[in-house]
């Protein structure tokens, strides 16, 4: 009994309202954060900005965030800003603090709306049929994905190696009005997390990963994609219930391709049939209509 795996497609986050994917080119994108407005680099967007020359600047923002030649940057302000405020995802009912990091993030990736669409709507089908979920979200960042999960009613384990991206996850649960939700925040390394949760017998309904290409854990322990991707997945396979009801893989790292994670999850699942599915997802372009690609994903349903 092999999973179905179905032909890549692209998903496009079209839904919000207090983020708009303004405009790109040249390397930049303007963005507009409820009602701050950023620009920030992206090494995707190669293609030029019509109506204007090359190094000028658009109109009408608030931060810009110049990269250093060196690695790493700075934001210019234009005028006093918040250390953070907030933003809402109405479609579910979710609100997030934004806020400006030294590495050009705010703390949320809006690209990744269609896969809580996605996964809230399945936790929520599956909690009307009376069955109760649990969710491991692994390399978790700020909870974005943790709160979604929890807003449709699943019990969350919310695991990053940064004890700043745990605390900023317990806040957006708050803000979410998710403080007493049954989330469990740890700080921990993944992969080591998933070994001690095998060993204590301890099952869950569904996965959410989102590993990066370097990282370390939360003493020091080096995480690297192609060594360590594969002992993770086949560790949280092991970890899947008796009636799995999903698995999500997000990449943002050109080392992995659509294709790539949809077999390594046809190969994880396949003794459990199901259908697979695999794409990029992107953000609409509200000048010209195009989409701008931001990072893969890989979906495993029963």
């Amino acid at each position: 009994m092999s999973a179905l795996v179905a032909r890549p497609a692209l998903l496009i986050a079209d839904r919000w309202r207090d983020y708009t994917l303004l405009d790109c080119g040249d390397g930049l994108k303007h963005e507009r954060w409820g009602d701050i407005a950023l620009i920030r680099p992206d090494p995707q967007i190669i293609w030029p900005r019509h109506g204007m020359e090359k190094g000028a600047r658009w109109d009408g923002w608030d931060g810009f965030y110049h990269r250093s030649e060196q690695g790493g940057g700075r934001w210019e302000f234009r005028r006093p800003l918040p250390d953070s405020w907030q933003i809402g995802y109405a479609p579910l009912g979710l609100t997030f603090k934004i806020h400006p990091t030294s590495f050009k993030h705010t703390g949320l990736f809006p690209e990744q709306a269609v896969n809580w669409d996605w996964f809230a709507a399945k936790i929520s089908a599956a909690k009307t049929a009376g069955r109760e979920i649990s969710v491991l979200n692994l390399f978790g960042y700020t909870g974005a994905a943790s709160v979604a999960a929890a807003k449709a009613g699943a019990a969350v384990t919310h695991v990053d190696a940064a004890e700043g991206m745990v605390k900023w996850c317990k806040e957006n649960a708050a803000l979410s009005g998710l403080a007493a939700a049954p989330i469990r925040y740890l700080t921990d390394d993944c992969l080591k997390f998933a070994r001690r949760e095998l060993k204590r017998g301890k099952k869950y309904d569904a996965v959410i990963m989102d590993p990066p290409t370097y990282g370390r854990g939360a003493t020091g322990e080096m995480w690297k994609l192609e060594e360590h991707l594969w002992p993770l997945l086949t560790e949280c396979g092991a970890l899947l219930s008796e009636q799995p009801l999903f698995f999500l893989i997000n990449a943002y790292t050109a080392r992995l391709s659509p294709t790539v994670v949809a077999n390594l999850l046809a190969e994880l699942m396949h003794a459990r049939g199901g259908t697979i599915t695999a794409g990029e997802v992107g953000l609409p372009i509200q000048r010209d209509g195009k989409v701008l690609p931001c990072g893969i994903y890989g979906r495993w349903e029963r």
